[in-house]
């Protein structure tokens, strides 16, 4: 089974061609148009400029895929190599997703394939099994991104359970808006996990929220407060405060997510462990999940980089392992903003 998925939840325009046999899913091509650049010089993403671009962009990337893969642009969006396509429909800004939604309505009542409506979140879920593959159940998954922080026990790929989640603001959300008030340039937590190994992470007393609260819930408000005071009570902040500022705040928000799931482990006792979102990419959440669950009989699935963004690869799998759980006639699929894990 070929499917074309498409991703415009939030700034990212991507398209992906995924075959599917059995479990297994092998990603053909994927092009993704990135809007760092617009939003850059707004410190943030702007909705409406991000829907704009992409109303701009999605033709042209579904065009450039079919090119990627060694197929003819033009003659593909007549008669494309595909057998069912895949879109994300929630949750993300609703202007946003209403593009990758109406463009894969009109596709599929055009070309006479079905259409999976995606949640963004089973996505990231998922993203670590686009090149490890199907994961071992039951499996536990943290989602770590800018606008989510979240643990999902997963008894099967239909069967999902939010156990955890943010009371207010991602970590994320956390880094960029740290990042923004040093003078970072958007996104920030790339930068600040950059600034991070040149610092020292226990040189500022960043707090830990909800450390040792007994809920496997996340908040990270107060964190963002901490980095706030932090700043302005400096007079001036050299480059090696800078990195060790970044270092300490780094590490606290690691130490909460690794906290939480180790103790969703010794609760819960997953076979597997799923690490998704964009803050998946950061390579001391990364490492220091390793080093705890070291000596656990446990398998821990960490995504490729590449797909730890936004991509509509995550979402092609997303659909397969599902199954047809989301799929739905196209004159039914709606965008649903707040399409959440229950």
């Amino acid at each position: 089974m070929r499917i074309l998925a498409i991703e415009t939840s939030c700034d990212d325009t991507s398209a992906a061609l995924v075959v599917a046999r059995g479990q297994n899913t092998k990603v053909l091509g994927q092009v993704t148009a990135s809007q760092i650049p617009i939003h850059r010089r707004f410190g943030g993403v702007v909705p409406e400029v991000a829907a704009r671009a992409h109303a701009e962009s999605i033709v042209p990337t579904i065009q450039e895929l079919f090119a990627q893969c060694g197929y003819d642009a033009a003659k593909s969006m007549k008669k494309p190599p595909i057998d069912a396509i895949a879109v994300t429909c929630g949750p993300g800004l609703v202007t946003s997703l209403w593009v990758g939604v109406i463009a894969a309505k009109l596709l599929a009542a055009e070309w006479g394939v079905p259409v999976y409506g995606v949640n963004h979140m089973i996505g990231h879920l998922f993203s670590a099994t686009v090149e490890h593959g199907a994961p071992e159940f039951p499996a536990l998954g943290l989602i770590v991104s800018g606008g989510h922080t979240e643990l999902v026990w997963c008894k099967s790929a239909r069967h999902l359970k939010k156990i955890g989640a943010t009371r207010d603001d991602a970590a994320g959300e956390a880094f960029d808006k740290f990042g923004k008030l040093l003078g970072l340039s958007y996104p920030a937590g790339p930068e600040i996990a950059d600034l991070a190994k040149r610092g020292k992470k226990n040189s500022v007393p960043f707090p830990r929220p909800m450390l040792t609260d007994p809920s496997y819930d996340f908040s990270f408000a107060g964190l963002k407060t901490a980095g706030r005071t932090w700043i302005l009570a400096q007079e001036k902040i050299t480059p090696t405060m800078r990195a060790n500022a970044c270092a300490s705040y780094e590490a606290a928000i690691v130490e909460v997510l690794v906290a939480k799931t180790m103790r969703a482990v010794k609760e819960f006792k997953p076979k597997t462990i799923l690490l998704g979102g964009g803050v998946a990419a950061n390579e001391l959440l990364r490492a220091e999940l390793t080093r705890a669950l070291a000596g656990e009989k446990i398998t821990l699935l960490l995504p490729e980089k590449k797909y730890t963004t936004d991509n509509a690869a995550m979402i092609a799998v997303a659909a397969m392992r599902t199954g047809n759980l989301f799929k739905q006639p196209w004159r039914k699929l709606a965008a649903n903003p707040s399409f959440e894990i229950q």
